[in-house]
């Protein structure tokens, strides 16, 4: 983002001669919110995105020759998409319609689709249909649009926070060229507010300029709104620390899908590599971003059993604890209960058997298909069971001195595979020495060998 200067350029929508429209448009020029007041609007006023606006760059080889087509801009907020839209808007002899996913519906979209028909029969001229927030059409909105996109009667550009290949149906997603966008560097987001400064006739103070560039998180939007509040706060006076920590309560950090997946799947990661510290970076990465608390105590519940297994029988119960906890205290307390178990799994010893045995047995279960059970494992309490031989020949274990007795206790198309291995990891070495305890002959017990 950068300023050019409050009315300095005609705003789409006050034509020439028109007074209301222009008055309208002189007023917002001062009413507006700051980000939108200095919105950049040509791609030399860009601040960031040098891979897509830079001299030769091909974004921008497209947009000056008036030969871009169908497009996704894909980015964090405040990166410029929709900035990136409205200078296309500015230097195309295309009629440029811009929809709103939120509101939009599919009459919407035929209408603009019939309007670009007529309008390429009439007048020769070509439609770019620009939709924001894409990823909140459905796939019934997505499917109207994508026979006039592949015909090319329409060049649909949208612009998503969101992972494309997630909410963009694929065949609209394929026909579209895909421009990813990335967070403003702490350099750019300082030249986004050297510009608002100069703009403003403002002053900020050294730790109050490094405070509002950390907080904003690559976000230029998000920078402008702070700054624009600890303006108010500050007066005439020059914008201290604490304007700064006063314009920006109550924002939070957003998170959409694609950082909600890609920061769980670092945390896990990272606890399974017993790294606690990366663990409970993540996980304050989460809880800052809005984080649903109990998605994050669900998923380290999943863990303990997958990834520590027996070697730590207790993860389990530290993680189903900070569980309850979250769901008795909630948060900010709950947090610690959190940090608790992330800290306790990655110190645990590690092991997958477990997830490795059960996949096992789940193959044996899927090629027996119907395997019956053995006659002496079948329930034998109800009146009857005895005539069908149910329970026949089944020896109870606790009537031997040992314990343990020797019997099938799988279908014969099972039988004497071995799915569960132990680790020599933590617990799970006495677990592995319990299941291959001799017997008293010297003889291993049935079923301990190598699986085939």
């Amino acid at each position: 983002m950068a300023p050019a200067g409050r009315g300095q350029r005609r705003r789409p929508g006050a034509e020439p001669g028109d007074l209301f429209s222009a008055a309208a448009a002189e007023r917002l020029s001062t009413r507006a919110p700051l980000a939108t007041r200095l919105r950049p609007g040509t791609l030399d006023e860009v601040v960031g995105q040098r891979h897509l606006v830079a001299p030769g760059a091909a974004f921008r080889v497209l947009v000056e020759d008036d030969r871009l087509t169908s497009a996704v801009l894909w980015g964090p907020p405040g990166t410029g998409k929709t900035t990136l839209a409205l200078v296309v808007a500015a230097v195309t002899a295309k009629a440029f319609v811009p929809l709103s996913a939120t509101s939009a519906g599919v009459a919407d979209v035929r209408s603009v689709v019939d309007e670009a028909r007529q309008r390429l029969g009439e007048q020769g001229r070509g439609t770019i249909l620009f939709i924001d927030e894409v990823h909140r059409f459905n796939r019934t909105q997505q499917d109207a649009l994508l026979p006039s996109v592949e015909s090319g009667l329409v060049v649909f550009i949208g612009a998503t926070t969101e992972n494309p290949f997630f909410s963009v149906n694929a065949p609209l997603l394929s026909r579209s060229t895909l421009w990813r966008l990335e967070p403003l560097s702490d350099g750019e987001l300082n030249e986004v507010l050297t510009r608002a400064l100069d703009e403003e006739g403002a002053s900020v103070t050294e730790e109050a300029r490094r405070r509002l560039v950390a907080v904003s998180d690559g976000d230029a939007r998000a920078l402008l709104g702070t700054l624009e509040i600890a303006l108010a706060l500050a007066g005439d006076a020059t914008v201290g620390l604490d304007h700064v920590e006063g314009g920006r309560a109550g924002r939070l950090v957003h998170q959409g899908d694609d950082a909600h997946y890609d920061q769980v799947s670092a945390l896990i990661k990272s606890v399974r590599g017993s790294d606690a510290d990366a663990g409970l970076y993540w996980l304050a990465r989460m809880l800052a971003g809005g984080e649903d608390p109990r998605f994050i105590a669900r998923r380290l519940v999943i863990l303990a059993s997958e990834d520590v297994g027996l070697a730590d029988p207790m993860a389990l119960v530290v993680a189903d604890a900070a569980a309850r906890a979250v769901e008795f205290v909630g948060l900010p307390e709950a947090q610690l209960a959190l940090a608790e178990a992330v800290v306790y799994l990655a110190a645990a010893p590690k092991s997958n058997r477990v997830t490795v045995a059960l996949g096992r047995a789940q193959q044996d279960v899927e090629r027996a298909g119907r395997a019956e059970v053995p006659a002496h494992l079948r329930d034998s309490h109800y009146p009857g069971a005895a005539r069908l031989g149910h329970g026949e020949g089944y020896r109870y274990p606790h009537d031997d001195p040992e314990g343990w007795v020797e019997q099938a206790y799988r279908p014969p198309e099972a039988a004497g595979h071995v799915y569960y291995e132990p680790s020599a990891h933590g617990a799970e070495a006495e677990v592995a020495r319990r299941l291959h305890t001799e017997r008293p002959d010297g003889e291993d017990r049935p079923g301990r060998r190598r699986r085939p």
